[in-house]
């Protein structure tokens, strides 16, 4: 498939069907996916990244495993909302992943999910050392959770307009 927006996400999903969230980072690509009701977002093993080739297989297997539907993927953009190089490099991944699977993508202002993934494991006490093999996992985590957030918000005015 290609980009969508949230707005048109829920309705591409089939019964049984779960939510990615990624945050793309240069050494590994943190992963979380939602339950089947899509209300809460889980972290899951981060994806060590190599080559594109091999990441895209590493991160199509796991979106198969979890039955992902969609994939919600963090879009790192300044503070001022422009877009710098790495928001420039998490584009060019999704155009090169669509060219690999049929999922598709919403991209998701990630606005300080790091600072609040790291502020959550501190706050777990979890170890500096812990912190750093988890953040990227925790990140996706709270990126997925802000696009299920805005998806329940979405559901809630279908049902007053209605």
């Amino acid at each position: 498939m290609a980009v969508i927006e949230i707005e048109d996400l829920e309705g591409l999903l089939s019964k049984g069907q779960t939510i990615a969230g990624l945050d793309l980072g240069t050494k590994t690509i943190g992963m979380a996916v939602s339950d089947l009701s899509l209300s809460l977002a889980s972290p899951r093993p981060v994806i060590r990244r190599r080559k594109f080739t091999l990441d895209a297989v590493d991160l199509i297997g796991a979106l198969e495993r979890d039955r992902a539907g969609a994939v919600v993927i963090g879009l790192p953009v300044n503070m001022d909302g422009s877009e710098g190089p790495r928001a420039q490099a998490t584009r060019a991944f999704v155009r090169n992943m669509v060219e690999k699977t049929d999922l598709p993508f919403v991209f998701w202002d990630e606005r300080l999910s790091t600072v609040a993934a790291e502020r959550a494991l501190i706050s777990m006490d979890v170890s500096r050392k812990k912190r750093t093999e988890r953040i990227d996992s925790a990140a996706a985590s709270f990126i997925l959770q802000g696009a299920l957030d805005r998806l329940k918000g979405l559901r809630m005015q279908d049902r007053q307009g209605s």
